[in-house]
């Protein structure tokens, strides 16, 4: 554990002082410099990550106490905690820390029933005290011991060091570098370097710091036999110190005038000093070291007094004289180890069947006297053998336990389970379920697949509908609907079953043919459902709700769409619902909102099921309202916005492993990529596209349609027009598929209607233009088609009084600048009319400029070249790379709401963004402006008017 720090460092000036070595802290000059620079630039707004790392030994946890004490010290406000080898609870070291930086303890604690994952709640209750704090000043937060984290904590430093990276906050993160495997802790150390974390590796001291700490140890001036018996140390401090303190007690050393020599010609072999000092102890307090090693480096006297089956005042001599000869120490309410290669030197004295069984007896001891399983459950992996039907319990309790907190330690407990069990053991196939969830949840969704496979061949009947519903599920995240589609109707084909499968496998199906576009097939099931509500769950109720909207809105009924979609969200948000099921009604109706261009309610929407999602810690779904606000953007206009949405809505889900809906943040940075030019990048997201889906656009939720027009425009702008047709045959060929396409994205209606004629295909222009008319005609109180409509007919007929209704009539900017062109380039073909034209081409070029959509802006200003018209001037689609004319409006609009003192979830709260997107654009923000805080953002926000400046008054 971390311990006290140096008051000389502190008497000689502290962060000013220059030192950077003193008794007792030799050889450690560079790496304490780095820590001395990063709490500097915390004193001045400016946070860090450091990440130290070294073997035991080499004062990993010396460096994180010296952090600690220097920043008390300068006024931080500090907290610490550390990982250990055998507690498998959730954010162990992340809640210590929260209690001495913000007395928050409750972190976990949530009304029943709790929400089926709570990965994300839990991050945001480590988060928002901590934000809390930070806004206040300065904060460091060391942890030690990372390399025992469970997968929960990394997760949480991933997500708030980023999220919190503009505030004053100084991370100290400690672990043991690991030889093997990448592993997630190597992952996560990647990512935070990337994000431009310093690294400080602990390597072994040199000749002259070996000879600084021997002569601080002894206070005389060592000899070279001396240094010779320190040289056997291979420049490790810890063992270093041991043997000089454990020889110098032993009068192995002597002083004479100032000079510290051996007193003997035999070396002892540093290797066994710390054995000695094991083995100097009496048999009955080593027999307790012995115990306490197997309950991890901290334990709890009464837990130690249970395993020896003792009352503690029997303890007392034993602990007394293991905490005299420096091998435990006391720390808070607990008892620890001084150093945890003691801890290793002790476990390694016991013969390794005694070590099992004691792991044993420790996790019995654990399950009878805790009300939770978890605190035994690193104990039962260690010792559980196969046919322990109580070690079995224990896992499965723990499992389950964990499962909403820490999916991967609940799938290495139960993969332990099934390990160890009988392939007869009836509750087997529970434990298959748990790892199906577990991998679910974690993102291996191939692997869950795979397991719920193997065990369909061996499943009791009634066991393997269950694991067949679970198999649907994860198919459907694994962007394979029509094989969850088979599943669930192989479910629905037994005679007997119980109402909850029937729903369970139902919802299963519609939502699988919902994600694959094959709204018929199951649109007479729907109806059935609802005509037998009353004997149906919910569950059910909102799947047939959900496909009949999607139903009618490929059939162009829009109205009836939005019918079904309010009630489903009604029945989800009302009803007993499962709660990964909730949200979808909801990403439907936003979506619905965004196809006609009702920019206010699409972005309620979102913010609705933002909260929603956030409240029932549905991971799998954490990075969908990024998603969706980044495709609300597109269509409005705001090419900047909808990238940092979409890049924010990947990063999410890399975090969390949630890939289901990468397919959406792609075709987004696809489609920004070609307004603005790019095509390479363009190109990449399509390649990256491909590669999720073998360009199988029907995971997506919404369908084929909007998937295959981004292909297309990307090949169209390509220069392949041949290919683009050829994306896009299903949608000219069948009227169905025109129909929902037209509907998901009405600006395709003209668009489609130029690549026909272009490739000498009238008659799929015409095709087109009849059935965006039809939309249009069967739809009045929709406006947004009746502009796509008059807009396709414009194009096909050169029709300029439909054109110039559709550049009036387009609800988004980019539709009303298309139209524009369209419509200047027929008045200058046909009809010669220079003037006009130009007017229309200018309104046009303002429009693209407007967005920064650049190659739209070069083609029309290309045209207005060939009419002798030219633009000089600077425009928005021409911004530098940096400086303040850089930022865009939304980056400008953070700045004004940063730069005031909120923090960022308050300026979230303002906007229509999450906290996680407020980071991404500071980050966007500190990068064009050269700077790394947010006083440096205020300072310059004050310069320009934007706030008060924090000179003036009391700001």
């Amino acid at each position: 554990m971390l311990g006290g720090w140096s008051h000389e460092w502190a008497a000689a000036g502290g962060l000013d002082s220059g030192w950077s070595s003193w008794r007792n802290w030799r050889g450690r000059t560079r790496e304490w410099n780095q820590v001395v620079d990063a709490l500097r630039a915390a004193r001045s707004g400016r946070g860090s990550v450091l990440l130290v790392e070294g073997r035991a030994g080499m004062g990993k946890s010396r460096l994180l106490a010296e952090a600690v004490g220097a920043a008390a010290w300068a006024g931080f406000t500090v907290g610490q905690g550390a990982a250990d080898e055998l507690d498998f609870t959730p954010l162990v070291p992340l809640r210590s820390a929260l209690w001495e930086i913000a007395g928050v303890s409750s972190i976990g604690c949530t009304p029943d029933p709790a929400p089926a994952d709570m990965r994300l709640i839990l991050v945001k209750q480590v988060s928002e005290p901590l934000e809390r704090q930070v806004a206040r000043g300065p904060v460091l937060v060391a942890l030690d011991d990372l390399h025992w984290a469970d997968p929960l904590t990394l997760l949480a430093l991933r997500c708030v060091s980023r999220d919190l990276a503009s505030y004053p906050l100084v991370w100290v993160l400690s672990r043991t570098p690991d030889s093997g495997p990448s592993s997630p802790l190597d992952h996560l150390y990647d990512s935070l370097e990337r994000d431009g974390a310093a690294r400080i590796a602990l390597e072994s001291l040199d000749e002259h710091a070996v000879a600084e700490i021997a002569s601080d140890a002894l206070d005389a001036e060592p000899c070279p036999d001396v240094l010779a018996l320190s040289a056997l140390a291979e420049g490790n401090p810890f063992q270093l110190l041991e043997t000089l303190d454990k020889l110098n007690a032993e009068g192995v050393i002597e002083v004479i005038d100032g000079h510290a020599r051996l007193a003997s010609e035999q070396l002892p072999r540093v290797q066994t000093i710390t054995r000695k000092r094991i083995d100097d102890l009496s048999p009955r307090a080593r027999d307790l070291v012995q115990v306490a090693g197997i309950l991890g480096h901290t334990f709890t006297v009464h837990d130690l007094a249970a395993m020896l089956g003792k009352p503690t005042g029997d303890l007392m001599r034993m602990l007394d004289e293991a905490m005299t000869a420096g091998i435990l120490v006391a720390v808070s309410d607990q008892l620890a180890f001084r150093h945890e290669l003691l801890r290793r030197a002790v476990i390694e004295t016991l013969a390794p069947p005694i070590r099992l069984a004691l792991h044993r007896e420790a996790a019995q001891m654990l399950l009878d006297s805790r009300g939770s399983a978890v605190p035994a459950a690193s104990h039962l992996i260690k010792s559980a053998l196969p046919g322990d039907a109580s070690a079995i319990r224990g896992l499965d309790r723990a499992a389950l336990e964990v499962l909403a907190f820490s999916p991967q330690t609940a799938l290495d407990l139960s993969m332990r389970a099934l390990e160890i069990s009988d392939p007869t053991d009836p509750d087997r196939f529970d434990r298959v379920a748990t790892a199906v969830h577990a991998l679910t949840a974690t993102g291996q969704l191939s692997e869950a697949a795979r397991l719920a496979r193997e065990a369909l061949g061996t499943a009791p009947p009634g066991t393997a509908l269950r694991v067949r519903c679970a198999l649907a599920y994860t198919l459907l995240l694994s962007g394979r609907p029509a094989e969850a589609v088979t599943e669930a109707e192989g479910v629905l084909a037994q005679r007997e079953l119980s109402d909850e499968l029937r729903g369970a496998a139902e919802s299963a199906l519609f939502s699988g043919l919902l994600s694959h576009s094959d709204f018929r097939k199951g649109r007479r099931r729907a109806e059935a459902v609802l005509t037998d509500r009353e004997q149906r769950d919910d569950t059910a109720l909102v799947g047939a709700h959900m496909l009949l909207a999607q139903s009618a809105l490929v059939d162009g009924k829009v109205a009836d769409s939005f019918g079904h979609l309010q009630e489903a969200v009604r029945i989800a948000s009302t009803g007993s619902v499962e709660a990964i099921e909730r949200p979808y009604p909801r990403m439907l109706l936003t979506m619905n909102h965004k196809f006609l261009r009702q920019f206010e309610a699409a972005e309620s929407t979102i913010r609705a099921l933002a909260e929603e999602i956030e409240g029932l810690g549905q991971t799998v779904q954490a990075a969908q309202p990024a998603f969706f606000r980044s495709c609300l953007s597109l269509t409005a206009g705001r090419l900047d916005d909808a990238a940092a949405e979409a890049q924010e809505g990947l990063m999410i889900a890399e975090e969390l492993g949630s890939h289901g809906f990468d397919l959406t943040g792609l075709c987004v940075l696809a489609i920004v990529s070609v307004r603005r030019g790019d095509l390479e990048s363009a190109a990449r997201h399509i390649e990256r596209y491909s590669s999720k889906h073998g360009c199988d656009e029907r995971g997506m939720m919404y369908g084929a349609a909007w998937g295959r027009w981004v292909r297309a425009m990307v090949e169209e702008a390509q220069g392949e027009p041949d290919r683009a047709m050829d994306v896009l045959s299903v949608a000219y060929t069948d009227v169905r598929e025109r129909r929902w396409t037209l509907v998901v994205q009405p600006n395709a209606a003209g668009w489609m209607t130029r690549l026909a004629l272009a490739t000498a295909n009238r008659s799929c222009a015409e095709g087109v233009v009849d059935t965006a008319e039809s939309l249009a005609r069967d739809n009045p109180d929709f406006p947004v088609l009746g502009a796509a409509a008059a807009h396709a007919r414009g194009v096909l007929h050169r029709d300029t009084t439909a054109l110039a209704r559709a550049a009036a009539d387009h609800l988004d900017p980019w539709g009303r600048a298309s139209a524009a062109e369209d419509l200047g380039v027929v008045l200058l073909d046909d009809s010669g009319q220079t003037s006009c034209a130009v007017d229309s081409l200018e309104r046009a070029l303002d429009g693209y400029e407007t967005m920064g959509a650049l190659r739209d802006v070069a083609r029309v200003r290309a045209r207005l070249r060939e009419l002798g018209v030219r633009h000089r001037h600077w425009t928005r689609a021409e911004r530098p790379a940096s400086g303040w004319d850089s930022l865009t409006d939304t980056e400008r609009a953070v700045v004004a709401l940063i730069a005031k003192g909120l923090t960022n979830r308050q300026a979230a709260a303002q906007m229509f963004l999450s906290p996680h997107t407020v980071s991404a654009h500071l980050r966007h923000i500190f990068s064009k402006l050269g700077i790394a805080s947010r006083v440096e953002l205020a300072r310059l926000a004050a310069e320009r008017h934007l706030v008060e400046s924090p000179d003036d008054g009391d700001a």
